[in-house]
């Protein structure tokens, strides 16, 4: 199975904040982490707040976790509250199900990652999110 690469992070943070700057949002912090958590890369952008970085890792780490989106997390944490808080607990303050961040897949539909932002609204997070991972060539979920 291939793995996300730094090149590609590096592609899909770029592709995000460009996006971010056209649509005159915020200024924001982007994180993309690889298929097991880790950090692969992250940027915050002049003027954006001391958070970022926290709230844009905890998005990611979630959807990387449970293999979707954010926003799913965000529907699924309204549904069930008790068992996000118990699974926030357990991943010791890491996981964050709020929209703004996506699940990055290859082709075969493998989960290589997921990028996470933070700065706007969750529906601008996520779409500058998804501008990224599709500048990459890859499909995000």
């Amino acid at each position: 199975m291939a793995s996300l690469t730094l090149e590609q992070a590096n592609l899909i943070i770029t592709a995000a904040l460009a996006k971010s700057r056209e649509a005159g949002y915020k200024p924001m912090g982007i994180a993309v982490l690889d298929d097991a958590g880790a950090l692969k890369a992250f940027a915050r952008q002049d003027g954006a707040s001391m958070f970022r970085f926290e709230v844009a890792q905890g998005k990611a780490w979630g959807a990387v976790g449970m293999a979707v989106s954010s926003r799913i997390l965000a529907q699924r944490a309204r549904d069930n509250p008790n068992f996000f808080v118990a699974l926030a607990a357990t991943a010791q303050g890491k996981f964050l199900p709020q929209p703004g961040a996506v699940v990055i897949k290859d082709a075969a539909g493998n989960v290589l990652g997921a990028v996470g932002a933070s700065g706007g609204t969750g529906d601008e997070d996520e779409a500058i999110c998804i501008a990224g991972v599709e500048a990459a060539g890859l499909s995000h979920g």
